[in-house]
């Protein structure tokens, strides 16, 4: 209990309620470490996301591609045809390998797909597709 005017009466120990130096370190610490791994699962995310994005962007190209020799009204040549294309505001480059199967009436197509600067080498993406001899 205390007086009257804010003082403490005689005998009794005033004890002051707050954290000590050491809780708030800890405190902080704790803190600075789940903050580095909520930074880390963000990036992680968004790094994801755009990886994402290219993968699928660059699967439409492929398929696209895949639907055109399809519609065609010959049959495709062996051998390879390189080209551009803009999706979503992005330049991309592709490469068709066009190659024999054991059917004579079947062809393979090997469509790769890769950012304009990009390696075809190592695509983003690769669709195999299968075209057959118009009647």
């Amino acid at each position: 209990m205390s007086s009257y005017r804010g003082q403490p009466m005689r005998g009794m120990i005033c004890r002051h309620h707050g954290f000590t130096l050491l809780e708030v370190m800890v405190a902080l610490a704790i803190l600075a470490i789940v903050m580095g791994a909520l930074i880390k699962v963000t990036d992680s995310y968004a790094f994801n996301a755009g990886y994402l994005q290219q993968k699928t962007l660059a699967q439409w190209i492929a398929e696209n591609k895949a639907v055109e020799y399809q519609l065609m009204q010959q049959f495709p040549p062996v051998g390879n045809k390189e080209g551009q294309t803009e999706m979503a505001k992005v330049e991309w480059q592709w490469r068709v390998k066009v190659s024999n199967t054991e059917d004579r009436r079947l062809r393979r197509l090997d469509i790769s797909v890769a950012l304009k600067d990009g390696d075809l080498d190592t695509p983003i993406t690769t669709l195999v597709a299968f075209v057959g001899q118009p009647l």
